[in-house]
């Protein structure tokens, strides 16, 4: 019986193909991808053992999937949301600031959570935050995002600094009450439990204020570049899908308002002029 190896070594394109083509009304393209991807592994790694002398994997294209469209809030929304937090108590204030900042920025969680109390200039209201890729950059933020995080830490002052686990002295922004840095996780609990206070139908994650800050900066007719810029995307290519969404939203109002679009319309079709 022949070794996987020896399998390999007679490979070709055309098997490769012919096999995704075998799956292909049974299997979504994401699954083949995860497939595919798994066959160029096994060959990568025969290659560098030296059991096969070419990698035929790296000829096969991966089959192109559909990204989906970024979930994210309305402004009537957005504006529930920043409500919802109550403005008496510690908890509150800093839940409130967390959802202005990254909203108001466009901010990864990971981003926010990762904020340090030297990181915000309150006066010039502008911040600066390490994004993937240890890139960092500088976002503005607007007045309301600025009397949010003046009111939290006006209310909750930060201890002195403590060494994290590099041995660095920092003061983390968002904390517990243990006085610990917030986690991603802690924050998507968080925005969990307002989109539960405000009887949103919604279940979206934290980057669905990032995904709102692009998309309503996008609608109000921000360049595009700016977008990228604020939201430290290396591609253009990565904030043109946000272009998608709006053109989305635009085809929900059209089904919405448009009086052949009505339950009443529903099948009729257009009715065209007689000659």
């Amino acid at each position: 019986m022949e070794s996987l190896a020896e399998l390999a070594e007679r490979l070709e394109p055309i098997h490769l193909r012919s096999y995704l083509a075998t799956l292909h009304e049974s299997h979504a393209k994401t699954s083949l991808c995860r497939r595919l991807s798994a066959i160029r592994a096994f060959l990568r790694y025969s290659r560098s053992e030296g059991w096969i002398r070419r990698d035929v994997g790296s000829l096969v294209p991966s089959p192109k999937t559909q990204r989906p469209l970024p979930k994210f809030f309305k402004i009537e929304e957005i504006e529930d949301l920043l409500m919802a937090p109550d403005p008496a108590t510690q908890l509150g204030k800093r839940d409130r600031a967390i959802f202005e900042l990254m909203y108001g920025c466009g901010l990864r969680v990971s981003e926010a959570v990762g904020l340090d109390v030297e990181d915000v200039d309150l006066e010039s209201r502008w911040l600066k935050t390490l994004g993937k890729g240890s890139k960092e950059r500088t976002v503005p933020f607007g007045p309301p995002a600025q009397a949010a995080v003046r009111d939290y830490l006006d209310a909750w002052p930060p201890g002195p600094p403590e060494p994290d686990t590099n041995g660095e002295l920092r003061r983390p922004l968002f904390r517990n009450f243990r006085n610990s840095r917030l986690t991603s996780r802690s924050v998507a609990r968080i925005l969990n439990r307002h989109l539960v206070r405000i009887a949103s139908s919604k279940s979206l994650s934290p980057h669905g204020l990032r995904h709102s800050f692009a998309t309503h900066l996008l609608a109000a007719g921000a360049d595009l570049r700016t977008i990228q810029e604020m939201l430290g995307h290396a591609r253009i290519s990565t904030t043109q899908r946000y272009t998608h969404v709006d053109l989305g939203t635009l085809v929900d109002e059209y089904r919405d308002a448009h009086p052949l679009n009505k339950p009443a319309n529903k099948g009729r079709g257009f009715i065209p002029d007689k000659e």
